[in-house]
């Protein structure tokens, strides 16, 4: 197998292009970035690599990629994502999501009315209106964020309160495997509202990671890696 990178701009749409990463051959693994940028996703990335075909595509409007003004909702993310996966003709796909990215992915699974996805593994995942809970929310020249466009951008898809109220009764129809981890000292978002988040597959475990805060992958990824790996040697 190869783990050779490539880099793909696709023509999705007549006025939407889409930047692709791919490495590697084998088992489809799709993932899905957070706020921060592809960046935060190099290290889910490169665990796969190894095994599996993987493909991180970067988010309109993210690293100065193009947006045209009429694609600003996450809906518009999940749509672009399982047209990516039927273009491609992928079944069975593993999608990995962290952060905002989890609730792109979280989105995908409700809409996958042609099946091709076969796993989900979310990291954090954001999205769900949890009563008592909010997302904490960046705001332009938050030293938090590399640069005032990627908040703007950010802002542009998940504003006001970057929930959705609908998202967890939705959650319910999802038959997935999906494995939940979560940062037990997440401050971003609580791991008592990521139990909920969680709670509302039909078929999701929970899991929590101790002394591990929002961007888990970055914190903690010795355990993060151990328990996704442990995860799919069991599907």
């Amino acid at each position: 197998m190869t783990n050779d990178k490539t880099q793909q701009v696709l023509q999705l749409y007549p006025d939407l292009t889409l930047n692709l990463t791919k490495v590697g051959s084998g088992r489809p693994v799709l993932v899905v970035h957070a706020g921060h940028g592809p960046v935060t996703a190099a290290p889910i990335v490169d665990h796969f690599a190894a095994d599996s075909l993987v493909m991180l595509p970067t988010h309109p409007g993210w690293e100065g990629t193009p947006r045209p003004d009429w694609f600003f909702g996450v809906d518009d993310l999940a749509i672009t994502y399982l047209n990516l996966l039927e273009d491609e003709d992928l079944t069975d796909v593993l999608v990995v999501a962290s952060s905002f990215g989890g609730w792109v992915a979280s989105e995908m699974a409700i809409r996958d009315l042609g099946h091709r996805i076969g796993r989900m593994i979310l990291i954090d995942p954001a999205g769900a209106e949890v009563p008592g809970y909010k997302v904490w929310m960046p705001e332009p020249g938050d030293p938090a964020l590399p640069d005032s466009s990627t908040v703007d951008t950010l802002l542009t898809y998940g504003a006001p309160s970057f929930t959705d109220p609908k998202l967890l009764r939705r959650l319910a129809r999802v038959q997935l495997p999906t494995l939940v981890l979560w940062g037990e000292t997440d401050r971003i978002i609580a791991s008592e509202a990521g139990r909920v988040h969680a709670s509302a597959f039909a078929n999701a475990r929970f899991e929590l990671i101790p002394d591990t805060g929002h961007m888990a992958v970055r914190d903690n990824p010795k355990e993060v890696f151990a328990r996704i790996d442990a995860f799919l040697a069991e599907q």
